[in-house]
């Protein structure tokens, strides 16, 4: 005896639709994506007539929706994820199930002792603690690939004779010696971070120290860590240097970000961090190809830059996974419309904020800088220090381009 569940007339409408273009949905599936809010209701019509009951129409978002289903659907796919794809491609999922997801993105964010939001703060940190010094995994602050290419590039300018990095550099770092922070720090330093919702911009120049471990000058590093000399009054800036405009777990912050910003901003931040990633693996493809001819360019250029720059710690967040996930995506995005929320808290707290760093090339991945909309004013000494690292590292190795050592 067939105990197979018949399908509705309504369904059967989107089992149709779906075979139509060459996806075989069942019942079953249909009744699964619905338990997990993928996919509304079908809507109730009236009656047949003559007793014969009731009918019930799909709603018009089920046809496009039943499609992106059946391509994205699978085993071992999260209904999270498959929610944040479908949101991501602009297909029509319930709203509540998108938000639901983006949330669920920033629950998956666990540290070691299981920090979860609210609680002792120096108790999660010295389970933090406690695991790295038992030999917990840390963070890998320059992945394999990038690590290469940086190699690559010092490699061709000595073969070239060309000094590098450039010395001229030297002369905007005021701290030579400053430190550079180890995998174990940065691991401590973004646990800290993410539970407080602050950082201190001395730990900020040693974790760009640190993520360049072939450069020996570091000027960005150095602008960071003694802006508390140069704004010494600032009202986002503590008595240590630390960056107050948040207070406590960041988490919480995300959360609430993902229920209320507009569904227009939630799908603009996550292209916008697709952007960012691909942004990052086109650019080091292309510094591979150039340096592998021996004849670097424009990418090597861009790469370089970028490294010396914040857009740097992107370039290297992207490599460190070889495979795009949703959840990440969506972590991505709410970060950008979080750092969108304070850049422009911080230009109405803190007039005459030198923007100009901010829209140096390198500074921020090209995406994130279109999508943060940052302000365009703001001239004086910080920017143009910007300038002159800029000049540098864009014009000292010039020559040396399309030239085979």
């Amino acid at each position: 005896m067939n105990s197979a569940k018949v399908p509705s007339r309504a369904d059967q409408q989107l089992i149709d639709h779906a075979r139509e273009q060459g996806f075989a949905v069942t019942s079953k599936q249909l009744s699964g994506w619905r338990r997990h809010g993928l996919l509304p209701a079908n809507a109730h019509g009236g009656g047949l007539g003559r007793g014969q009951g009731s009918t019930s129409q799909p709603v018009a978002a089920s046809f496009a929706l039943v499609l992106g289903l059946a391509r994205l659907s699978g085993r071992g796919k999260r209904p999270s994820d498959v929610a944040l794809l479908l949101f991501g491609e602009g297909l029509p999922v319930p709203e509540p199930t998108a938000r639901a997801a983006f949330q669920a993105a920033v629950d998956s964010v666990c540290l070691p002792g299981g920090a979860e939001p609210g609680g002792d703060v120096d108790e999660h940190l010295d389970a933090v603690d406690s695991y790295i010094d038992r030999g917990g995994q840390v963070v890998v602050m320059v992945p394999a690939r990038a690590r290469r290419v940086d190699e690559q590039i010092v490699a061709f300018f000595e073969s070239a004779g060309v000094p590098w990095p450039p010395t001229e550099l030297a002369q905007l770092d005021e701290n030579l010696s400053a430190e550079r922070m180890s995998p174990q720090g940065a691991a401590l330093f973004a646990a800290d971070a993410l539970l407080t919702g602050s950082a201190s911009l001395p730990r900020i120049g040693a974790l760009l120290r640190g993520t360049s471990p072939g450069l020996e000058v570091n000027p960005i590093a150095s602008l960071v860590e003694t802006t508390v000399r140069d704004v010494p009054h600032s009202p986002v800036l503590g008595p240590d240097g630390s960056l107050t405009m948040l207070t406590g777990d960041v988490r919480r912050t995300l959360h609430e970000l993902a229920a209320t910003a507009s569904a227009e901003e939630l799908r603009a931040a996550w292209q916008a961090a697709r952007d960012v990633r691909a942004w990052a693996l086109d650019l080091c493809a292309r510094t591979e190809t150039e340096l592998a001819a021996r004849v670097p360019g424009d990418a090597t250029m861009e790469w370089w830059i970028s490294r010396q720059l914040p857009a740097g710690l992107s370039l290297l967040d992207e490599l460190r996974t070889q495979n795009e996930r949703a959840a990440a995506t969506a972590l991505s995005a709410l970060g950008l419309l979080l750092q969108r929320e304070q850049f422009a808290e911080l230009d109405r707290v803190q007039p005459g904020c030198q923007w100009d760093l901010a829209h140096t090339p390198g500074f921020l991945p090209p995406p994130a800088r279109a999508f943060l909309a940052l302000p365009s004013v703001a001239p004086a000494c910080l920017g143009q220090a910007a300038h002159q690292v800029e000049g540098t590292a864009c014009t000292f190795p010039a020559h040396t381009y399309g030239r085979r050592a």
